[in-house]
């Protein structure tokens, strides 16, 4: 009987253990997905490409700053000609699934440019929100501020 009981807990535990690996690996290859994605999002912003925002972005997108609210259709149409930057960088990344078909990512970027005739601010913390709809992650909310010296 003590053997039977051993041998179930053994195998519980490793059935356990194999689930959460799998879980483990799913979150990472999804955690440098959203991160990579991100990347290219502000490296299209800092190219004054739209095209980008149109394709990886929800219908819903809200995009939150110190400038006000913005929906997908005002950051598409303001992308093109909105900001001259000269140098963008991310780091710093915070990862939580939220779900298996949502996720949060924190991170800082730090950048150089202006936008019309106001300087950007060089360190911003960002929050954004990802969403999986029908196997493709989509940006669903996009939220910064400056973080002062």
């Amino acid at each position: 009987m003590k053997n039977a009981l051993m041998i179930l807990i053994v195998v519980s535990i490793s059935t356990t253990m194999s689930f959460g690996q799998v879980n483990f690996s799913e979150k990472t290859n999804v955690e440098a997905q959203i991160i990579a994605m991100e990347k290219a999002g502000w490296e299209a912003w800092k190219n004054n490409k739209a095209d980008w925002f149109e394709s990886n972005t929800t219908e819903e997108f809200l995009s939150i700053s110190s400038d006000g609210i913005s929906d997908k259709e005002q950051v598409v149409n303001s992308t093109p000609t909105a900001c001259d930057v000269k140098s963008v960088s991310i780091d710093n990344f915070k990862f939580v699934m939220l779900s298996e078909n949502s996720v949060a990512l924190t991170y800082i970027a730090t950048q150089d440019g202006v936008c019309g005739d106001k300087k950007l601010a060089t360190k911003i913390r960002v929050a954004v929100n990802y969403v999986n709809r029908n196997g493709k992650w989509l940006e669903a909310l996009y939220m910064e501020t400056p973080i002062d010296k």
